[in-house]
């Protein structure tokens, strides 16, 4: 099996989801970011790289206690592609692949993150999940395509990759793979 790390974006200003910083929302009982990073700490991604930005200090201390590591954005209001590239920088080099994990999807389970462990065949894999054909997060780039990630600007993310020839999709079995919360009344 392939060493695959996770990288959970948490530097965005959760600007549609108005005055409060959304990944502190709760949820279930703890912070949506907590709950993300849980469900990766639940399965064999390692290390669970966390890439802060904006509030980085609050988004730190909603995660305090868990065995992960911290990549701070200072460029966080220019996109998620900075985001991105700061996690991939802080990914070992024994790291076949790099799981990217949204931090306001806490629906995403451990089960669906093994889900897509289990497709990650090297370092050139890329894998999407999709439910009923809809594409969605969190996604696998392979080592092979760093370089590809480290070329992002903006906010556009791995869109561009992802769209590209070689891309595995992998059909899921909940539409957590589509659910974000980007207003407060999104929440349930």
């Amino acid at each position: 099996m392939s060493q695959v790390a996770a990288i959970i974006l948490a530097a965005g200003t959760s600007s549609r989801f108005g005055a409060a910083n959304k990944l502190l929302a709760g949820w279930r009982g703890q912070p949506m970011v907590r709950a993300v990073a849980g469900a990766a700490m639940a399965t064999e991604l390692d290390p669970v790289i966390v890439v802060t930005g904006h509030e980085s200090g609050q988004v730190e201390a909603a995660l305090a206690g868990l065995d992960v590591r911290f990549v701070h954005n200072p460029d966080y209001s220019q996109g998620q592609a900075g985001s991105v590239k700061r996690g991939i920088s802080a990914v070992p080099q024994w790291c076949d692949a790099a799981m990217i994990l949204l931090g306001d999807m806490p629906r995403v389970c451990a089960g669906d993150i093994n889900m897509l462990l289990d497709a990650v065949e090297d370092e050139h894999s890329i894998i999407v999940p999709t439910f009923n054909g809809q594409r969605g997060n969190p996604v696998v780039i392979g080592r092979a395509h760093f370089g590809a990630l480290q070329a992002l600007s903006g906010d556009t993310g791995a869109r561009g990759l992802l769209a590209g020839s070689g891309v595995r999709q992998v059909e899921m079995e909940t539409d957590a793979v589509l659910a974000d919360y980007d207003t407060p009344e999104a929440l349930p």
